[in-house]
């Protein structure tokens, strides 16, 4: 009877629990999971991107836009990464401050980068669609103005991440200006409703059905996950470009202690 009682126990010891985020706070059980499920993201994001681009291209002109609705399908995304890149960011600093997750610092700093290039994405397209749309290349009106001020959020962390090399203060400060900053996201979110400026309100994320004809509709969502698709590939990259960044800048100071002390 002892035997049957302790076998369960046994069982519970060994058996593999389910994973958890905290389970890849060890750099080194994270990059074997990267080295596993990169190759999937690649191949994906090209699928995606692919397909994307063909819908977008098959598209018909729009009765006012004509050809230049094209540029919706590059814009429009962009301006959608931009917006969750930060959002993620804002969760990485929670993760610093509030969980100290190990790789919480990781993330902020690999996914600032391409936040900014996806704003800077979002700018260009939308110059150069407003340009034949409002007959000028900027205006500044609220949406346009708040996506600039997320660019200059994004480039300012980038500058303050290169300028403190201690990994811990910078951790912290990066992760308190992130927060800071994240009261811009419902500003250009919203900006619209709240202000009257030129820039077209929601068409997609909507209470009621888009409104948008699904011959833009859909190529628009399939190449918004092939943006997605395309930061999580490279944010997976960056983290782990960054992990092996930071131990070879520990290898290097331990030997630099080591000769010291020789």
């Amino acid at each position: 009877m002892q035997q049957m009682k302790a076998a369960p126990e046994i069982m519970s010891e060994t058996s593999i629990k389910p994973a958890s985020v905290w389970d890849y706070a060890n750099p080194t059980r994270f990059l074997g999971l990267v080295d596993r499920i990169l190759p999937a993201f690649v191949m994906l994001t090209i699928v995606s991107m692919a397909i994307g681009l063909w819908m977008a291209f098959s598209a018909p002109e729009d009765y006012q836009q004509g050809a230049t609705v094209l540029i919706m399908f590059l814009h429009v995304p962009a301006a959608w990464l931009a917006m969750m890149v930060y959002t993620i960011m804002s969760v990485s600093a929670l993760g610093t401050l509030v969980w100290r997750h190990p790789l919480a610092d990781v993330s902020l700093r690999a996914a600032a980068p391409l936040g900014a290039a996806f704003t800077f994405l979002a700018l260009i397209t939308g110059s150069l669609w407003g340009k034949p749309m409002w007959g000028t290349w900027w205006v500044w009106d609220a949406r346009l103005t708040s996506v600039l001020v997320l660019f200059i959020i994004y480039m300012g962390l980038i500058a303050l991440s290169k300028a403190i090399e201690e990994p811990s203060v910078a951790a912290r400060a990066l992760a308190i200006i992130t927060l800071v900053g994240f009261i811009n996201i419902p500003i250009i979110k919203f900006s619209v409703d709240w202000w009257n400026t030129l820039h077209q309100p929601a068409s997609v994320s909507r209470f009621d059905r888009p409104a948008m004809d699904v011959a833009f509709l859909y190529p628009l969502l399939v190449m918004a996950l092939a943006y997605t698709l395309l930061f999580f590939t490279l944010h997976l990259m960056g983290m782990r470009n960054e992990i092996l960044r930071r131990r070879i800048r520990s290898m290097k100071m331990q030997t630099a202690r080591q000769a010291e002390g020789s």
